[in-house]
């Protein structure tokens, strides 16, 4: 069983599958207060960046009406991409928890590895594997379901 801040990040995850989208979610947390709760929404917006992690530092952002996210933690059910990572490196999330590995398109542990570039000015704390199982079994089944 994930902890219970990953299990809302998997349950807007599961909000997505059913809405047809890739089913990613997160949420954004100050402390004990929960900021800001979101699945990917790119179909239903039309928006290619309505990621999970880009939603949810932007509801953040305005309700506490600070770019700077300074004290907040990101958990999401998949590895961020470069967009989702130099996002969090500019609102100056504090850390991130994720579930899935990402080899194609995630940029924590695979790809660019945005953290450790030397361009990048602020470096969250990284937390992988949170949730891991459960968040891979959601997206692994979401694609079966497309083949």
């Amino acid at each position: 069983m994930s902890p219970p801040l990953m299990q809302f990040a998997l349950d807007e995850a599961r909000a997505a599958a059913a809405r047809g989208e890739v089913p990613v979610g997160a949420v954004l947390v100050r402390g004990d207060e929960m900021l800001a709760r979101a699945g990917n929404r790119t179909l239903v917006d039309r928006d290619p960046t309505a990621h999970a992690e880009m939603l949810v530092i932007r509801a953040a952002a305005a309700r506490l009406g600070s770019e700077r996210l300074l004290d907040c933690d990101l958990y999401v059910t998949l590895e961020p991409c470069a967009m989702c990572a130099a996002a969090m490196s500019f609102a100056r999330i504090r850390r991130l928890y994720f579930g899935a590995v990402d080899p194609k398109g995630g940029a924590v542990e695979h790809g660019p590895r945005f953290f450790a570039q030397p361009t990048c000015h602020h470096r969250p704390e990284v937390y992988s594997g949170i949730g891991e199982s459960e968040s891979a079994a959601l997206l692994k089944e979401f694609f079966a379901a497309r083949r």
